[in-house]
């Protein structure tokens, strides 16, 4: 529950106002359905290889996909807090700048 607050919370931050509500939408969609099919995967899994090799192949399979995209979006490693970010301050905009 924890993970879907953050994830819920990061995407609704992160996305432009205009388009907040498309993203919600899809990302609803997509959560909803994953949910599903990762449930028909264990299950398959499971039945094919029994219930301990599934487990630990599930596991493994976990952490190589964090590993992943540690590596591919390393952006999101950065993220330490759940607020807006600020936007960067234009130098021409300070008092200092004039």
């Amino acid at each position: 529950m924890v993970s879907v607050v953050v994830r819920g919370t990061l995407v609704q931050l992160q996305t432009p106002d205009e388009m907040r509500g498309r993203v919600s939408a899809v990302n609803s969609l997509f959560i909803g359905t994953s949910n599903q099919l990762g449930e028909f995967e264990s299950g398959v899994t499971a039945s094919l290889f029994g219930t301990v090799p599934a487990t630990v192949l599930g596991g493994i399979g976990t952490m190589v996909v964090c590993l992943l995209w540690t590596r591919f979006f390393p952006q999101l490693l950065a993220i330490d807090r759940l607020d807006r970010p600020r936007a960067k301050a234009n130098p021409q905009d300070s008092p200092a700048g004039n």
